[in-house]
């Protein structure tokens, strides 16, 4: 049986996770590449779905409780809150890249700084900490690891699709359109430019580690363009 790594354990520790058992956390830091080399471990696929509702549940939970906000600005919120960039920014923020067990391939890619894998790994360690500990842990857990980000503006400006969608329509513009216009790098690793048109207007273009954040940023540009 594959062993939990001493500094793993140890970084787990530190950042309140309280490993008891090694089975849990070791598939929540393991990716798919890694079992290329024969390890025995499952990959983190399984605990992320369970993370995610963890997450979503204890966020939607803190935002129904902070205030009386409507529906639709409680959804806005929720959604940017758990999304793979802010999983990935706190991933990062508490060390997390460096123990990501990773295939060699997949590591000298880039893997460990992909927002997708950060953030699936990120939801695949709370999803163990629910296994452990339970939901009054893991809710815990995710409320102090995200303090910031749910005292903070996260959310709470107009999603800028949104906002570009709205822009055209109270100008009489046609609908956004978004195209894929290049996509580099493996799976795991992968990057997409995205260029945002409006007819008559003219267009954006982003880049980053997922189709729907390069559209963000792309409907951003825009409106800090033409907006």
């Amino acid at each position: 049986m594959t062993a939990l790594a001493p500094e793993a354990r140890a970084w787990l520790d530190a950042q309140g996770f309280r490993p008891a058992g090694d089975a849990p956390w070791l598939e929540a830091l393991t990716h798919g590449s890694f079992n290329g080399s024969g390890a025995e471990v499952a990959d983190y696929q399984r605990l992320e779905f369970l993370g995610d509702r963890v997450l979503g549940l204890s966020v939607a939970a803190w935002l129904f409780r902070a205030g009386d906000a409507p529906e639709g600005k409680l959804s806005q919120r929720l959604n940017a809150l758990v999304s793979g960039a802010t999983c990935a920014r706190i991933a990062r923020a508490i060390g997390l890249p460096e123990h990501i067990r990773l295939g060699k391939q997949a590591r000298d890619d880039g893997g460990a700084d992909s927002d997708k894998i950060l953030g699936d790994v990120m939801e695949a360690l709370i999803g163990a900490c629910f296994i452990e500990h339970g939901f009054d842990a893991a809710q815990a857990l995710i409320y102090r690891l995200w303090a910031k980000e749910l005292e903070g503006d996260v959310g709470k400006a107009k999603h800028p699709k949104s906002a570009l969608q709205e822009w055209a329509a109270g100008n009489r513009r046609a609908t956004p359109l978004y195209e894929v216009i290049d996509r580099s790098g493996p799976d795991h690793a992968a990057r997409f430019t995205v260029r945002v048109t409006i007819r008559n207007v003219g267009s954006a273009e982003a880049t980053a580690t997922s189709k729907g954040e390069a559209e963000r940023l792309a409907a951003k540009a825009f409106i800090e363009r033409f907006g």
